[in-house]
């Protein structure tokens, strides 16, 4: 837009040289001007018809009805324990506690992660299983599983990520050995512990209320 201006300027000035000065080659310079302001007069109100709106020119206003009603209030996060609850039933390790516990949080508007020690695969199938191999079983998204690194243990890191998120765990461990580093942990609203009675599941510590999703 600015070099459109320059040059109808410029082309405006060309044409005023022939008032000035007499020379001959001065009114083929004229006429030239003329041509060139024309075009850019021309690409100028083009220019200016097509531009698009300027959308903090409504100060305040409002994103189109879709974009508000598509708004979803994220959901409470809560970090499981995979090695610890895999065992809930019958003390074998097994997924089946896991998809259950996955199943009960998701149906009460929570997110759930989950995190395992390296051998997990190991217990579950004889094998090494990585983060995207569970959540595939686990019908997650591999973002919201993790199997730690080879001689890490899993709990400072479930710690780490129930204190980063604010959010409980499931797990019937006491995490005695990280109290010093995780304070946090040893309270009542922090750990939910669970199991299984007469074959169905259940969890201790009521769950925090999780928070209303838009419609």
């Amino acid at each position: 837009m600015m070099f459109l201006r320059l040059i109808l300027t410029l082309s405006l000035a060309l044409m005023a040289l022939p008032l000035i000065l007499s020379e001959p080659y001065w009114v083929d310079l004229a006429f030239l001007g003329v041509c060139t302001g024309l075009a850019s007069a021309i690409l100028l109100l083009r220019a200016r018809r097509g531009a698009a709106p300027d959308p903090s020119a409504k100060a305040g206003r409002m994103p189109p009805r879709r974009m508000r009603d598509g708004k979803k209030t994220p959901a409470r996060r809560v970090v499981v324990d995979g090695s610890n609850v895999m065992y809930w039933r019958e003390n074998a390790p097994s997924l089946e506690p896991l998809l259950q516990v996955i199943e009960h949080l998701s149906a009460q508007g929570f997110s759930p992660g989950v995190v395992f020690d390296a051998n997990a695969g190991y217990k579950l199938s004889d094998r090494y299983l990585d983060d995207r191999h569970l959540a595939r079983l686990l019908a997650l998204p591999v973002d919201r599983v993790l199997v730690v690194a080879k001689g890490q243990p899993a709990d400072p890191v479930i710690l780490q990520a129930a204190q980063d998120l604010d959010a409980p765990v499931v797990s019937n461990d006491r995490y005695r050995d990280w109290t010093g580093l995780y304070p946090d942990a040893t309270r009542p609203d922090r750990l939910i512990r669970g199991g299984y009675r007469d074959g169905a599941l259940w969890l201790e510590a009521a769950l925090p209320e999780a928070p209303a999703r838009a419609a």
